[in-house]
Parts: C-alpha cells; structure tokens; sequence
C-alpha cells in the first residue's frame, strides 16, 4: 500500500515542482548580453527597449543602485528585472548611451541591468513587443527615455518622437501600492 502511494504521489511532485521552476523563470528575464535599445512607442516617443523589443519600465520608488521591488512577492511577480549573467556587461543598442548602461547585484549570481543607476524592469502584462500596459501603473512604473528620464506623459500630436524627451520628467518619491 505505501509503495502503491508512493508511486502515485511522486509524479505529482515532480510535476509541482516542475510548475514553480517555469513559474521562476517566467517572473526573471534575462538575456546573455542585456541589450538596451531605443524604439519608437507611439504616443510616447523614443523609449528604451530589450533586445527582443519589449518595453523597461522604471520604479519610481528605487534608488540609484537600489532595487526597493525584489523585497516585495507581489512587485517582484509582475515586475521583472531585466538581469545579465554575473560575468556579463549590458550592451547599447542604437540609441542608447553606453555611458549610462550598468548593473547592481541582483539574487542568484545574476546582476539587473540599470539606465542612469536605476534599474530597469519588464511588466508582466506585456505579453509582446511594443505594448507598453505598465506605463503609469499605480503612478509608480514608467517607460524610460534614452536620456534616461521617465516618460509620465504621451507627446503631444505632431510632437513627432525624435528625442523622447517631452513628457519626461526625473521626480520621484511616490509610493508603491
């Protein structure tokens, strides 16, 4: 009888922790190289993007070289770093200051990419390239220019979308939730 249970429940285990393995894996994105691009995001102008085109997002409750979401479950479930493999440097697409480009440490080895010091994020919601639903969520997560300023506002119609740098603004200190 123990056998018999035993046998039935392991692939039920194994599969449960297969589950949370991918879960894991969906919730941190990572790329070999980290590359930043900039892209052109109607209505936003000239944002900064991956490598595979989804938009990063800023916390407006970090601090240069301080990721204040990895503390917190629910943020960290929805908003994922954008990591490197601890050995690698994050790369500048066109567009986008190398300056600028660094990392801080992040769990397990790996290091989160930052623009201007501060971390940079993927939403959870963005299923693909180019949508932009975490822009202005809770009034805390924005897209970024390649100034490395927060987008807040759409450019104004006929702005065009050269620079990236209406609408942008570098305050911070709201609240998360």
């Amino acid at each position: 009888m123990r056998v018999r249970t035993i046998t039935w429940l392991l692939p039920l285990v194994l599969a449960a922790v297969a589950g949370v393995g991918a879960a894991m894996a969906a919730t941190t994105t990572h790329t070999a190289r980290g590359t930043v691009n900039a892209a052109a995001r109607s209505p936003y102008g000239t944002i900064l993007v991956s490598s595979t085109g989804r938009t990063l997002y800023r916390y407006t409750v970090d601090g240069k070289g301080i990721n204040r979401c990895s503390g917190d479950p629910t943020c960290s479930k929805y908003w994922p770093p954008l990591l490197v493999k601890a050995s690698a440097k994050p790369t500048a697409g066109a567009g986008v200051k190398s300056s600028l480009l660094g990392t801080i440490k992040a769990a397990n080895g790996m290091r989160q990419v930052t623009y201007g010091g501060y971390p940079l994020y993927f939403f959870a919601g963005d299923k693909k390239a180019g949508q932009l639903k975490g822009e202005d969520f809770l009034k805390v997560w924005f897209v970024v220019s390649p100034a490395g300023a927060l987008v807040k506002h759409a450019m104004p119609s006929g702005g065009g979308g050269g620079g990236g740098n209406a609408g942008t603004t570098t305050t911070s200190g709201e609240n998360w939730g």
